[in-house]
């Protein structure tokens, strides 16, 4: 398809207030234009190897920190064939465990992704052995008819665990690098956006028919808006995209609030814009602009008008007051970054089967000024298989997609992924994954140039 090229889009680092994201392209890097093997969405051994050299070698987020805010509290989340208990303690500062009594396996806590309280410990229901807050041993029934004592590891077993962005990671590998290196730029990109002040809007998670790095690659390119999305046409730029590719993470900046130039300029503002107007406090009916300057015209509005709402913009450059700042962290979180809200999506490998895979979906949303923080309810987690819940009408078209992609990964007509330039980070993602897989993690991963 001929597309017709517009005024290509102005990008500015624009702000008022602190430094801000960063917003200078990354040096673009040399990958090879090699085809993508189709086995790494579809073998066993591949899902085996991906466990032992990735999963069990990254760090990985857990919560949100006010899941667990009080002295006690714990949540249960899981990994692949794992379960791993993370527990607030005394001093405030967050422990992990993997979620399993020494005594005869038994997972100590069974209620997974739902907040608990205790108060001095946590027990066993099977034969009542209890764990202090911080893992160790706080009672073990009987303890005189074990002739050979009670186990040496002193109580439950610990994991990396430290917090950033109000989240808190994990990794299950005790000799992972600090969290904050491991992010990289993350940090500097993301923390203008005050993520701490979002409050969770939306808690899910969807079992979907496909392999987890089909749904990472479904929300790291823009190259597939025109044939799943068509509506996002009218909403979005999907060609005149920046694409920055960083050590292990990547992302792309899309301008919102403007017409795609595959599609012909209508006559009047399109009703997505106007959608965006109205979120803004904007009247559409008041604007006389052209459509081509909507988008400078609501991050205008919102900078005016923010303070008024109660929302805090300071530290943003103008185009994060309409844009999608769209940031991928190794290996499997995509995060959805707005000045106004974060949708996040946590995609996690199913424990046996690599045609499977479970998709949690978090939506959290920057109060305003009619936000009541006594009326507001936390929305409780709920889990659902494949089509027996919305997230939303462009989430629900990726959902229906994969399956069959997955499908098609699996037939003898197909060999591998054959990328083009507009989805560079799935290239970038997969150079990745196969440093880890192949154990040459060692080496700088997949800096400019390499």
């Amino acid at each position: 398809m001929k597309v017709r090229r517009q005024q290509k889009i102005k990008r500015t680092a624009k702000r008022q207030g602190a430094a801000g994201t960063p917003v200078k392209p990354a040096p673009k890097p040399n990958f090879s234009t090699e085809m993508i093997p189709k086995d790494r969405y579809t073998s066993r051994d591949y899902m085996q190897r991906e466990w032992e050299h990735m999963w069990t070698k990254v760090w990985l987020l857990g919560c949100r920190e006010d899941d667990i805010p009080e002295p006690g509290d714990h949540i249960v989340t899981e990994i692949g064939p794992d379960s791993i208990l993370l527990i607030r303690q005394k001093d405030r500062s967050v422990r992990a465990f993997y979620n399993v009594c020494q005594h005869r396996g038994n997972q100590l806590v069974h209620a997974v992704h739902e907040p608990q309280e205790a108060e001095e410990s946590l027990r066993c229901h099977y034969h009542n052995w209890q764990y202090r807050l911080d893992g160790r041993f706080f009672d073990i029934p009987d303890l005189e008819t074990f002739p050979q004592g009670a186990p040496p590891c002193g109580g439950l077993i610990g994991l990396p665990c430290d917090t950033w962005g109000s989240f808190v990671w994990f990794s299950l590998d005790p000799d992972v690098e600090p969290l904050l290196d491991y992010l990289g730029i993350i940090p500097e990109h993301l923390d203008p956006y005050h993520l701490d002040r979002m409050v969770l809007k939306e808690w899910k998670t969807v079992e979907w028919d496909c392999n987890w790095k089909a749904s990472v690659d479904a929300f790291n390119e823009s190259y597939h808006v025109q044939g799943i999305h068509p509506q996002l046409l009218y909403y979005l730029d999907d060609l005149d995209i920046q694409i920055d590719c960083y050590e292990r993470h990547s992302r792309y900046l899309i301008a919102f609030g403007v017409l795609s130039p595959r599609v012909v300029s209508p006559s009047e503002i399109p009703p997505p814009i106007k959608v965006v107007m109205r979120d803004a406090g904007m009247d559409p009916a008041s604007y006389e602009g052209s459509v081509y300057d909507a988008r400078e015209a609501i991050q205008k509005f919102k900078r005016k008008n923010g303070p008024k709402q109660g929302r805090d913009y300071s530290a943003l450059n103008d185009d994060q007051l309409t844009d999608d700042y769209h940031y991928m962290i190794f290996p499997n979180i995509t995060m959805n970054v707005h000045a106004d809200d974060l949708m996040l999506f946590r995609q996690r490998p199913h424990p046996e089967d690599p045609n499977k895979m479970f998709f949690d979906y978090w939506m959290f949303e920057l109060p305003d000024n009619e936000f009541d923080d006594e009326e507001y309810k936390r929305p409780k987690w709920r889990q659902y298989k494949h089509g027996e819940t919305s997230l939303g009408l462009v989430i629900n078209q990726d959902a229906y997609n994969l399956p069959f992609v997955q499908k098609g990964m699996n037939s003898a007509g197909y060999s591998g992924l054959w990328l083009g330039d507009q989805e560079l980070r799935i290239r970038h993602f997969h150079k990745t994954l196969e440093d880890y897989v192949s154990g040459d993690t060692a080496k700088p991963r997949t800096k400019a140039g390499s």
